[in-house]
């Protein structure tokens, strides 16, 4: 008979570390380099230029969609919660990597003021400019964070009872869709005007540039989310089986199935 309960937890340790992981990563690349996409189609130009942290960042909404058809929203949130503290853990880290002193020799310190002394390009070793450049994504990405993820479980679960268990199609893709709008908007913005580190050009309209940012990142991430209802599909059709759960049921505490309520 299949263990099916050590299934579980292993299924759940996969898309909860996979979660992590990326976020951890995207928030770390972030806004290190932006990456021209822009493509041409019936002889019109269509800008796209995303920072490079957005790349692996629609995984995230995957796994959480994942975890909310199989686990439930309350798994759900709990995840999403945690990728709050991890974004607080990797902020702590660089704050202590930048407080401590660094190896003899190592760095060009002013010895007056025991500031770092740039290169003759004018910049600091790639740490500190990893972690200047993080903390300005990292600060930009847990409110965004926060109200995106909040966003997609919520929405997954009211598209979730409002067709009684059906169309996930429709609650994989909708909840996605509105949340990456939220965190896409939000990340642009606090990324703007609180840490001041977009590739805009200060002579040319903030706004236009801004909206193209936008609009850049969340076709991008639009792209990626109708893409990913094949496989959500696919995954979600093996992984009922695999796991030993009906189509109406999730699995709750101590990892046993239950029966989906209306309001569940």
């Amino acid at each position: 008979m299949p263990r099916f309960e050590l299934r579980r937890q292993r299924v759940f340790l996969v898309l909860a570390g996979l979660f992590l992981g990326t976020l951890s990563l995207l928030n770390l690349l972030g806004i290190s380099r932006f990456v021209d996409l822009s493509f041409t189609i019936f002889g019109l130009e269509v800008p796209m230029i995303v920072a490079v942290g957005v790349l692996p960042y629609p995984i995230t909404f995957l796994c959480t969609d994942l975890i909310s058809e199989l686990y439930g929203r309350k798994r759900a949130t709990e995840v999403v919660w945690m990728g709050l503290v991890l974004n607080v853990w990797i902020v702590i880290i660089l704050w202590i990597g930048g407080a401590l002193p660094g190896a003899p020799g190592a760095e060009n310190v002013d010895p007056a003021t025991g500031e770092l002394i740039p290169d003759a390009a004018g910049r600091l070793p790639p740490f500190f400019e990893i972690r200047t450049l993080a903390f300005g994504a990292v600060t930009a990405s847990m409110i965004a964070y926060l109200a995106a993820q909040w966003c997609d479980v919520q929405l997954f679960h009211l598209w979730k009872w409002l067709t009684k268990g059906r169309h996930l199609w429709l609650r994989n893709n909708g909840s996605t869709l509105v949340s990456q709008l939220v965190d896409t908007v939000a990340v642009i913005l606090i990324t703007h005007y609180w840490a001041k580190a977009l590739p805009v050009d200060l002579n040319m309209p903030i706004a236009q540039q801004l909206i193209v940012l936008i609009a850049s990142g969340y076709a991008f991430k639009v792209t990626v989310a109708l893409v990913d209802t094949g496989p959500i599909y696919l995954l979600v059709a093996w992984l009922r089986p695999f796991l030993g759960i009906a189509k109406d049921q999730e699995i709750g505490v101590g990892d046993r199935p239950v029966v989906v309520s209306a309001r569940s």
